[in-house]
C-alpha cells in the first residue's frame, strides 16, 4: 500500500470510531432522559393518582446499569478514571512508560474477567423473563459484556500505542 492509501484508511477508521463513541454518548443521554421521565411520571402517578407504572422500577434499574457500564468505557477512553501518577512520575520518570503498559495489562486482565463472568451470566439468564416487563434478565449482564469489549479495545490500543488518538483525546480533556 502507498502512504496516501494508509493515511486515508487511518482517517476513515478514526472518523468511524469517533462516530461510534458519539453514538454511545447520545445513547447514554437518551437512556438517562428516558429514565428520569419514567421515574418522574411514576412518582406523579403514584402520589397524585394512586396508581403507577409497574414496569418503571425494573426499567429504570436496567437503564441505570447500562448507563454505568457504558459510562465506565467512555471515562476510560477519555482518561478520566482516578489515577495517582505523581509518585511514579516524580521518582521514576524513566519507568513511567513501562508502568503505564503494566497498568494496561492489569486493565486487560480485569476486563477479561468481567467479560467472561458477564457473558456466562448473560447466557445463563437469557431465558429468564421478567414477570413485569417480559424482558430477559440477561440484559442486565449484557451491559457488562458490551462494556468489557469496549474497555478491552481501549486497553489494547493504549498498550500498543500509548500516544494513539484516544490517548491524545484523554490528554486534551485533562487540560
Amino acid at each position: 500500500m502507498q502512504q496516501a492509501e494508509i493515511g486515508l484508511i487511518g482517517l476513515i477508521m478514526r472518523r468511524l470510531f469517533q462516530a461510534i463513541w458519539s453514538m454511545i454518548d447520545i445513547l447514554m443521554a437518551v437512556i438517562l432522559a428516558a429514565m428520569i421521565a419514567l421515574v418522574f411520571a411514576n412518582v406523579v402517578l403514584r402520589y397524585g393518582f394512586s396508581s403507577g407504572i409497574r414496569q418503571s422500577v425494573e426499567l429504570a434499574r436496567l437503564w441505570f446499569v447500562w448507563i454505568v457500564m457504558l459510562g465506565a468505557a467512555v471515562v476510560l477512553r477519555r482518561g478520566e478514571h482516578l489515577a495517582v501518577a505523581e509518585f511514579s512520575e516524580a521518582l521514576m520518570p524513566r519507568a513511567v512508560p513501562i508502568l503505564r503498559r503494566l497498568c494496561w495489562v492489569v486493565v486487560m486482565v480485569a476486563v477479561g474477567m468481567l467479560f467472561i463472568g458477564a457473558l456466562n451470566q448473560t447466557m445463563a439468564n437469557w431465558n429468564n423473563l421478567s414477570p413485569l416487563t417480559g424482558l430477559p434478565s440477561g440484559l442486565f449482564y449484557l451491559a457488562g459484556v458490551v462494556s468489557s469489549v469496549l474497555m478491552a479495545s481501549i486497553a489494547i490500543v493504549r498498550f500498543i500505542d500509548p500516544m494513539s488518538i484516544d490517548a491524545r483525546i484523554a490528554e486534551d480533556t485533562k487540560e
